[in-house]
């Protein structure tokens, strides 16, 4: 993970106010309730650094695919999806991960029974070897590390496609760390 000038703004923010937290819990006329403060004060900055990182990562690293195709390689069952990665932020992204998600919608053609989606739960499966066959298949690549703003790449990523699909749909989420 990268971080950029946001990132140590909002870190050097929060420093301020655990300092600021510190000092008010030292003038405390109280010295039982220190501990117990310093603790939620820890707490309180450490929840507020980590949300502060996705936050800031969420508004600043920002990244577009384009021209994205597939291809299927029937012979070994494999899909194969290639395309362009952008950063159109203003800053560097340290890491761009791809998210696709297969969808068997072959119910709608007729060709899969029912039974393929409903399957009963209970003891029976824990003693019974019968497997049943995913309908949902999602999987995520790295395809870019540190991308500079503006700069485009290629990628080209790889995953088995099962042979039983029909009428598949496939869903694509690209994500910037």
């Amino acid at each position: 993970m990268s971080f950029n000038v946001i990132h140590y703004v909002v870190f050097l923010v929060l420093l301020l106010l655990a300092v600021v937290g510190v000092i008010a819990v030292f003038r405390q006329p109280n010295k039982k309730l220190i501990p117990a403060m310093l603790f939620s004060i820890a707490l309180v900055i450490g929840f507020l650094s980590v949300l502060s990182v996705f936050v800031v990562d969420k508004y600043t690293k920002k990244v577009r695919v384009y021209k994205v195709k597939n291809k299927r390689f029937l012979s070994q069952e494999r899909i194969v999806y290639t395309g362009l990665v952008k950063n159109v932020g203003s800053y560097t992204v340290g890491e761009v991960k791809l998210s696709i998600k297969l969808v068997n919608e072959g119910h709608q053609t007729g060709k899969i029974q029912k039974t393929n989606f409903f399957t009963p739960r209970g003891l029976g499966d824990l003693l019974s070897n019968k497997k049943t066959k995913p309908q949902v298949i999602t999987k995520e690549f790295v395809i870019a590390k540190n991308i500079k703003p503006g700069e485009v790449r290629t990628f080209s990523v790889s995953m088995k496609y099962p042979g039983y699909f029909r009428n598949t749909s496939d869903f694509i989420k690209v994500y910037a760390h």
